[in-house]
């Protein structure tokens, strides 16, 4: 059988030219604000703005605050839903996660109470349901093995911002309220509370939009992560990571940000945004304003912009 060689990314000077031009517009975008559920978000400098692009081939491009550090927040879910999956099975963590869109906004009980407890792993009662699944005889077990696999697919040591997780364990209402009403549902696996714990760890690591790049572009590679040449999680798990990223990565906005550009993609409170291009790229945004549905504006614009430019969506 004839072999279909990979695809090959674009021309440096092509990528350069894209990047610039995205981020020079996407940077004089004033829409938006930051969030106000954590005071440490809130006051975030609303000026900061950087995109990062790694290609599956090792190069890197890194635009403005490219390296300035933020909140993981919601862009964590994808990466520890992989983790996850690479320890229970593809077709196991879907049966007891579940992948639907839950159509209700990312922090909502009302999905958890309404049926069995399932949701899907990109809005917070599954990504609190995934944490509680992560291999480990204890809580702290489980954060160690969270810790290493979300270092691994970055390419560096990620580290929890105490400051931050201080802040959010006090305030963290919402959360524990859906920790709650999982537990009535019998999702979670283990200690409620060290579930709960591991939620707002993976939320409060400290990233930069080239560590998100470097992050999407492992799971663009195939599970190896293309600047250490470390394999991260298997092959066969991609697609299954991929599709919960389609389904609810933008929450409510995610059939406009599909049908608009076309890529598996993942925001978060803190500004960030990490979208894949399969077997070519992976592109990371940070920029602290968000909108209505809780996405980066200027991350959101500015990767849309790079994914047309470079023609990176899935169906043309």
């Amino acid at each position: 059988m004839t072999q279909i060689p990979p695809a090959r990314f674009a021309p440096s000077d092509v990528v350069e030219r894209a990047l610039d031009a995205a981020y020079v517009q996407a940077r004089e975008v004033r829409e938006g604000r930051n969030a106000q559920v954590y005071p440490a978000l809130a006051e975030a400098d609303p000026e900061l703005f950087g995109l990062s692009l790694v290609a599956t081939d090792g190069r890197v491009w890194d635009r403005g605050d490219a390296e300035a550090g933020f909140a993981f927040m919601s862009v964590a879910k994808p990466f520890t839903f992989a983790l996850v999956a690479a320890h229970l099975g593809a077709g196991r963590a879907r049966d007891e996660l579940g992948v639907a869109a839950t159509g209700a906004a990312f922090n909502a009980v009302e999905p958890v109470l309404a049926g069995d407890g399932r949701t899907n792993p990109m809005v917070n009662a599954g990504a609190i349901a995934a944490c509680s699944r992560l291999p480990g005889a204890s809580g702290g077990e489980k954060l160690t093995h969270l810790l290493d696999g979300l270092s691994a697919f970055a390419g560096r040591r990620l580290a929890v911002n105490e400051e931050l997780y201080e802040n959010v364990m006090a305030t963290n209402v919402r959360n524990r309220e859906l920790t709650e009403a999982l537990t009535a549902k019998g999702q979670l696996v283990g200690d409620p509370e060290d579930a709960l714990v591991l939620y707002t760890m993976q939320s409060c690591l400290w990233v930069n939009a080239h560590d998100l790049a470097v992050m999407g572009a492992t799971l663009a590679n195939g599970g190896v992560n293309p600047v250490t040449g470390v394999r991260v999680i298997g092959a066969e798990l991609i697609r299954p990571v991929l599709a919960v990223m389609i389904t609810a990565g933008l929450y409510e906005l995610s059939g406009e940000w599909l049908y608009d550009v076309a890529l598996p993609a993942k925001t978060g409170l803190g500004g960030g945004i990490v979208t894949v291009a399969p077997g070519l790229a992976g592109i990371g945004g940070f920029s602290p304003p968000i909108d209505a549905g809780a996405n980066t504006v200027r991350g959101v614009r500015a990767t849309a912009q790079v994914a047309a430019d470079l023609g990176l969506g899935l169906f043309g």
